[in-house]
């Protein structure tokens, strides 16, 4: 049994679906269980229905119901399959009335999108002979915490998905959405499809989860800052989580979690081109004679340096600074210490200034803004010999300035600090260095 999920550019058009549905006919064999995600646009186009009801006093949902009606009219469908897009009018008049948009309520107006892609999807099956049945995922035990926005799922949703399994035809499960124990819809916040097919995968015991995308699986680096970038065959968990984080655009570190518990494998795929092979996600990852995998970028953050002379010798220094980030539940990104000095950043500005403000009642305090992390990923890294001579030679033929430097703390990420508006140029020199 597998687990495919297919994002919103694989759901983006009449063309794409129908696409999906031949790529899960070839692979009925395998016993699929489908996740999809919003047709592509649509979630953007709920959230600004739904801000605009607020702000503005009106409800309008003319261009949702276009978009997907004429996806249905293409494919042949009936369109009774999106009625419920009527209780989305309703919603979106109650919001216009009130002139709020509480959390909760802005993730029931986002379910719309998953909710009408799965019926699209399932009903496109059926039309080619393939039974299927659309399935809410919170009707299939998706039970989440009431965390609105970025809900988590409950412990007892692995054995309620189990059920899954049993489908005689094939499920199209909505990705993004659970409910809570009052029954109140909840989704599950960035990537929130693919952790949706990662726990109904460690529901089931899947063979393998296949995250259907629009690019051959992770690569060497962003495509579109580095054209020769290649598909990498296998990563680990470890790495595919390090790239995520730092600013590879496939999987959101989370997102995997189920799997990488269960030890199933989960596999990147695209659905321009469902011929290759893309990324296999594993627990052991190939030998190479290059350790190093792939390098990304994280842009516009912000780095703080923390000095103080009283430091030196000094315990408590440390959780004294660390408890200000705590207090504005502000995570970091990067930590170096020097004998008097600690940077750190965080990848927004949100209490920075405040934040600052308190650093300096024991400290010296410089916020940097306007930088970016480079992350070169990899097995082994820690003891690549020359590899750091290689990197920072690299950077700086390219008269890129590095402010900050992370090697040790995890054997398979070496990170470094640039100005945001060297990130591309160093993306770059160190791909044509290490990797072409």
């Amino acid at each position: 049994m597998i687990v495919m999920k297919f994002g919103g550019s694989s759901v983006g058009s009449p063309e794409r679906i129908r696409e999906v549905a031949r790529i899960i006919g070839s692979r009925l064999e395998r016993k699929p269980i489908v996740v999809v995600s919003a047709v592509g646009g649509v979630t953007d186009m709920l959230i600004s229905a739904a801000q605009k009801a607020a702000s503005e006093g009106k409800a309008d949902t003319a261009e949702l119901r276009k978009k997907h009606e004429d996806i249905i009219t293409e494919l042949g469908l009936d369109r009774a399959i999106i009625s419920e897009l009527d209780s989305l009018d309703e919603l979106l008049s109650g919001i216009a009335q009130l002139g709020e948009l509480s959390p909760r309520i802005m993730d029931k107006v986002q379910s719309f999108g998953e909710r009408c892609s799965s019926k699209i999807l399932a009903a496109c099956l059926e039309k080619q002979g393939i039974g299927s049945r659309a399935f809410d995922a919170y009707d299939a035990g998706m039970i989440t915490d009431d965390n609105f926005g970025n809900a988590e799922p409950l412990p007892e949703v692995f054995e309620k998905l189990g059920a899954l399994s049993e489908s005689p035809v094939v499920p199209v499960v909505t990705g993004f959405i659970g409910k809570d124990r009052e029954g109140r819809i909840t989704t599950l916040g960035r990537g929130g499809s693919d952790y949706t097919a990662a726990i109904i995968g460690a529901a089931v015991d899947a063979e393998e989860i296949q995250i259907w995308t629009d690019v051959n699986g992770i690569m060497t680096a962003d495509p579109k800052v580095v054209p020769e970038a290649k598909s990498i065959p296998r990563v680990t968990f470890d790495e595919a989580s390090e790239l995520a984080y730092f600013g590879a655009k496939v999987l959101h570190p989370k997102t995997i979690r189920p799997a990488v518990r269960k030890g199933i494998p989960v596999r990147v795929l695209s659905t321009f081109e469902p011929e290759k092979k893309g990324t296999v996600i594993s627990i052991e990852s190939e030998k190479d004679s290059n350790p190093l995998k792939a390098i990304a970028s994280k842009k516009r953050i912000t780095l703080i340096n923390v000095v103080s002379t009283r430091m030196l010798l000094a315990h408590g220094f440390l959780a004294r600074i660390f408890q200000v980030f705590e207090e504005h539940h502000k995570p970091v990104d990067m930590v170096s210490t020097s004998e008097v000095s600690v940077s750190l950043t965080v990848d927004n500005d949100e209490h920075v200034d405040e934040i600052a403000e308190k650093l300096k009642h024991f400290a010296k305090v410089k916020v940097m803004r306007e930088k970016a992390i480079i992350c070169a990923v990899g097995q082994g890294l820690s003891e690549a010999v020359g590899l750091c001579g290689r990197v920072f030679t690299a950077v700086g033929s390219e008269g890129v300035n590095v402010h900050m430097i992370s090697l040790g703390a995890s054997e398979i990420n070496l990170s470094f600090i640039v100005d945001d508006k060297d990130a591309d140029k160093a993306v770059k020199s160190l791909h044509k260095e290490l990797l072409e």
